[in-house]
């Protein structure tokens, strides 16, 4: 019987990086992500464990060598070990990596079972290390808990690298400190440009923070130096001479990165969107509850494939404006 095709979408990209979001919930309340009342999605709607894993089952029969889980925060989905547990047993076979995006805030619990269950690496999602712009930022006091996490994560020997949402009014000051003392650490730093997902309280105008401005600024203090290195996803390095650690920079307004894409998302809820400035979709819960779940959900990552478009088209250039996708980046998996 043949091996099942790999994904290889219309513009000859292979694709072999699954972003799984686990759930949409999450226990800060950032505010270029979400509302403070945020209206979370029905648990009804949200797949069990069982078929999450069932799902990255289907992706890596069809090449798929790399899965990230995400949210929300997936930490605090419940029995969320169970499915890394579930997962990680896959590596070294069709699996090559298994990775986690997460705020941090539960690292302090979990870092040694995720180390134990074969997750190497973790992002850490940490815009300051101001506590009163954290806890204004994030509309919770949790910054202490996070640095816990970073260190928890360390001690169990995950390699952390450290995302910063660069945002205008609120961190720009803020970005040397936590880039030196990253790379302190001996974590390598990540800033990324404030994506237009979703309704949030404030007008996303007041906060875009182009990071061609950024690296200028960077550069006034420091030697910023391109690198060869690369992960395979959207970020360009540098390394900088003074702190000697590695920045890279993620940039979906000023720089379109999507030539090099390789990768898909899926929601909590089944929901695969092929391209995260898009809104093309393909429904995969319906495909793992049918009669013939493992034909169906083929079927529909073809159909994915199909219809993943070449580039988002992201913009932020007046007050007032409307959001690129209504959903926001917590249902989509950061």
């Amino acid at each position: 019987m043949a091996a099942p095709a790999p994904l290889v979408d219309q513009f000859n990209r292979r694709i072999s990086y699954l972003r799984l979001s686990v759930t949409d919930r999450c226990d800060l309340r950032c505010t270029y992500c979400m509302p403070e009342k945020m209206q979370f999605l029905p648990r009804a709607e949200v797949l069990t464990l069982e078929e999450l894993y069932d799902l990255s089952r289907g992706f890596m029969e069809r090449g798929i060598t790399k899965i990230r889980l995400t949210g929300g925060e997936p930490l605090v989905r419940r029995d969320m070990m169970q499915l890394v547990r579930a997962i990680g047993r896959h590596i070294g076979g069709e699996l090559e990596e298994l990775t986690l995006t997460t705020n941090g805030t539960q690292l302090g619990k979990y870092a040694g079972e995720l180390a134990q269950a074969g997750v190497r690496r973790v992002n850490i999602s940490l815009d300051t290390l101001d506590p009163a712009v954290f806890a204004r930022l994030t509309r919770r006091d949790s910054l202490a808990d996070v640095l816990d996490g970073i260190e928890a994560a360390q001690a169990a020997g995950l390699h952390v690298k450290i995302n910063t949402v660069a945002l205008r009014n609120t961190n720009q000051a803020d970005l040397p400190a936590v880039i030196e003392w990253a790379h302190g650490k001996g974590c390598d730093v990540t800033l990324i440009e404030a994506m237009p997902l979703g309704t949030v309280d404030e007008d996303r105008i007041d906060h875009y923070l182009p990071l061609t401005e950024v690296q200028d600024d960077l550069e006034q203090q420091w030697t910023l130096r391109p690198s060869s290195h690369t992960t395979g996803g959207p970020a360009r390095y540098f390394d900088v001479a003074e702190t000697g650690g590695r920045l890279g920079l993620i940039t979906p307004l000023t720089n379109n990165f999507c030539a090099g894409c390789n990768r898909i998302r899926v929601t909590a809820t089944g929901q695969l969107y092929p391209c995260l400035g898009g809104g093309e979709r393909v429904d995969l819960r319906a495909a793992l509850r049918s009669d013939d779940p493992a034909g169906n959900l083929s079927i529909g990552l073809d159909q994915a494939m199909r219809i993943k478009p070449e580039k988002h088209d992201f913009h932020i250039d007046h007050a007032g404006q409307e959001p690129a996708l209504p959903r926001h980046m917590s249902m989509t998996g950061g």
